[in-house]
């Protein structure tokens, strides 16, 4: 071996071995109920009358106050803010809000017409293996209606969107 690397290990195992030995740990119950306190404190254990704790390692966490809860605005009550605030910020933003879901509607509605065009009102045409075997044309025909399906849902979701955001103005 390496001698710089036997002297680093070594260098490393005396390091350890002169630590000194961990502390022990006691747990003061109080009177009262409360939570337990831990101290490493010897003489102010017997003092107290303390327990040690046997093995392993203690992590106390200190508790922080309860924080009042977080009241989240929807998207109605956020566009009725910016109606009245009148910031050219926020109307910039509801344009653009307005602009993807336009965006988003006029994707998912070109999607929804590929879709129907091929499930051609329930009798698309026959792909491949599918001539031979009937029930793969079942099952893509049924993928076919419930992504057709599926479509028309997102769709209807975003003009929902669309029609909850203030008008653009």
């Amino acid at each position: 071996m390496n001698k710089h690397l036997l002297f680093s290990i070594f260098s490393l195992l005396l390091a350890f071995a002169s630590q000194p030995a961990m502390a022990d740990i006691y747990r003061c119950s109080h009177a009262e109920g409360g939570a337990p306190e831990y101290i490493n404190n010897a003489k102010e254990a017997q003092n107290r009358g303390c327990k040690a704790i046997q093995g392993g390692n203690v992590t106390v966490v200190q508790s922080t106050a309860a924080q009042k809860p977080v009241r989240v605005a929807t998207a109605s009550q956020l566009s009725q803010g910016s109606r009245t605030d009148g910031s050219a910020d926020q109307k910039a933003r509801d344009n653009d809000s307005r602009s993807i879901l336009e965006s988003e509607l006029r994707k998912a509605e070109s999607r929804l017409a590929d879709q129907q065009k091929e499930y051609n009102n329930g009798e698309p045409e026959k792909q491949g293996i599918e001539s031979r075997n009937y029930q793969r044309y079942l099952d893509r025909v049924a993928e076919l209606k419930d992504s057709i399906n599926r479509h028309q849902s997102d769709i209807a979701g975003l003009k929902r969107e669309i029609a909850r955001l203030p008008s653009s103005n």
